[in-house]
């Protein structure tokens, strides 16, 4: 599975629960927030400042790694 900018928090979690820690590490540190399970990753990237793009292409990075 690919993660894409418009997915949300949550959902990627469930794609692999160690993404969690992926997401922690570049500065979104509300994982259990009621956000988190509407907000996609984009949105949530502009809250917290962080690149959108990059984000997404080390959470791909990280799962490509695992295959």
């Amino acid at each position: 599975m690919t993660i894409t900018k418009d997915m949300n928090i949550m959902d990627i979690i469930r794609v692999d629960e160690d993404l969690a820690g992926i997401l922690i590490a570049s500065g979104m540190h509300c994982l259990g927030c009621a956000a988190a399970h509407f907000e996609n990753l984009e949105e949530a990237c502009a809250v917290h400042g962080i690149d959108a793009d990059a984000l997404c292409k080390d959470l791909n990075d990280y799962l490509e790694s695992k295959q």
